[in-house]
């Protein structure tokens, strides 16, 4: 007796499992899971790469602050960063500019002509930080409608089995509910992911070009003023303005006539 109830107890959970409510769906639901697979595989894929990528980034930022403005010169900095740091890349393209500035035939202010240059370095280095990040948030505003798809054709076919069938029989829409459940919430999945990865590395790269931005500013003021403006190197204090001398009186010589000494 509990034989058979163990073995019907298996046939019916073989009848109404995942693979056999994803055998029902048919070819729609294999490309609707597919591409929502894909989705999930390059999102994840995105997500890693792009914190490999700000972490060295970050990383370079500290070692610029902690040992580039202890050079003599901005090339003597820039010869100690990194080959494809992006820091050294904004070094080398004020240098540059700078370079050209004097090949000039038609008169430009060198303040201007320096931030143009500077600024257009600063713009494709976050241009490639943002690189996948439209890809994101496509996934995270089209995956729960995907899922959506494969919800409306499972609700459908459990329709056409209750039509065909003359009555809401349980094994008629168990099925194609199952199915249309399965595919809402691997849409959900996907697009839960996506837009947390979007947002996270939207902020870091927000904080890595506030870096930029602040370190462009310096290469140009060092630029400008030919090295005489430059950050404070870590570990030496600013010099600090001195409290002028107290003015003394005297007696004059001549007639007791008070003089300022």
């Amino acid at each position: 007796m509990s034989t058979t109830i163990l073995a019907a107890g298996a046939s019916a959970a073989d009848n109404f499992g995942f693979m056999n409510a994803m055998k029902q769906g048919g070819p729609v639901t294999w490309t609707t899971a597919a591409i929502l697979t894909i989705f999930l595989f390059f999102t994840l894929y995105i997500l890693f790469t792009k914190l490999f990528e700000q972490q060295k980034i970050i990383n370079q930022g500290r070692r610029v602050r902690a040992t580039f403005w202890n050079a003599n010169s901005l090339r003597e900095g820039a010869a100690k960063l990194e080959k494809n740091s992006a820091y050294k890349q904004i070094v080398d393209d004020g240098i540059e500019a700078q370079e050209q500035h004097s090949r000039l035939t038609d008169p430009v202010e060198a303040h201007d002509w320096l931030h143009g240059a500077l600024s257009r370095s600063e713009a494709a280095i976050n241009s490639q930080l943002g690189g996948g990040l439209a890809f994101l948030a496509t996934v995270g505003a089209t995956a729960p409608f995907v899922g959506l798809f494969g919800t409306v054709l499972g609700i459908y076919r459990a329709l056409i089995g209750i039509g065909q069938a003359g009555q809401a029989s349980i094994d008629k829409v168990a099925g194609p509910v199952g199915e249309s459940l399965i595919m809402t919430a691997f849409g959900l999945v996907v697009a839960v992911p996506a837009v947390l990865a979007f947002n996270f590395l939207q902020r870091r790269n927000k904080a890595i070009a506030e870096h930029l931005s602040a370190f462009s500013t310096d290469v140009l003021g060092y630029l400008a003023s030919n090295g005489a403006v430059r950050p404070a190197a870590p570990g030496k204090k600013a010099p600090t303005a001195t409290a002028p001398k107290p003015a003394t009186t005297t007696a004059g010589q001549a007639g007791g006539v008070q003089t300022r000494v």
